[in-house]
């Protein structure tokens, strides 16, 4: 097994070739996918760590292929296309993306950026682990909710688990980690992803949104996750 397990979703063969050879060459593993037919049976077969989804797929949509992914997959999704539209970004990551990259890229940044993912999975595993073996706090009890960090779970009162993407898990770890203090935008951004930070980059703040429905928590006047305008969001307990 390589560094991940990647899977790419893209028509261009040529460009697929070229990922699937570099990546490869780093140490990944990856899987190839033109349609959704062929996406769904690899998902259906494989583990898959992190999905690489273009958004132009002939006779198909892209944005409902994401939507059809995170029925069955709990992956890292990065949106990989041309079309350098904000609100395919938008809608993307209100679908259930974590992040997005614009053709063309270079493979150096794809792969620096996987690495990056990856490492920060092996970190909050390992800090979960460790906290596990001192008894520290595998659980994080909230309002209404238990945070299961050794299970990268989240549960209600009954038992129920609410699928959280690898994202939406790294926020609201944060989130619970620092109860009742407010946490900066930019700093949820440098928990949950790598680059550099713009302020009018709106995908934490989506992702809270997706949070807070998967909690029953009412966007208006949200009970869990507070936003403090102009700074970031913090959560009540």
């Amino acid at each position: 097994m390589g560094i991940a397990n990647i899977l790419s979703v893209d028509d261009d063969e040529n460009l697929q070739f070229v990922i699937k050879e570099y990546l490869e060459d780093e140490g990944h593993t990856v899987f190839t996918a033109a349609n959704r037919n062929e996406l769904l049976d690899i998902l259906e077969k494989e583990t898959i760590d992190i999905v690489l989804q273009d958004l132009v797929i002939p006779n198909d949509d892209g944005l409902s292929m994401i939507s059809a992914i995170r029925e069955k997959s709990e992956a890292f999704i990065f949106i990989v296309s041309g079309k350098d539209d904000p609100l395919d970004k938008i809608i993307g990551l209100e679908v259930g993306a974590d992040d997005y990259i614009t053709k063309p890229f270079e493979m150096r940044e794809l792969n620096a950026r996987i690495k990056a993912t990856m490492r920060r999975f092996k970190q909050q595993k390992e800090t979960a682990a460790a906290e596990t073996e001192d008894e520290g706090p595998s659980k994080i009890t909230l309002p209404h909710w238990v945070l299961d960090r050794s299970r990268f779970q989240l549960f209600d009162t009954a038992g129920k688990s609410m699928n959280l993407t690898t994202g939406e898990f790294q926020l609201l770890e944060a989130l619970a980690l620092a109860p009742n203090r407010v946490l900066s935008r930019e700093h949820l951004f440098s928990i949950t992803r790598d680059g550099k930070f713009d302020v009018y980059d709106r995908a934490i703040d989506i992702q809270i949104g997706r949070i807070r429905k998967k909690m029953n928590d009412d966007p208006n006047d949200p009970q869990h996750i507070k936003t403090v305008r102009g700074v970031g969001y913090m959560l009540v307990v």
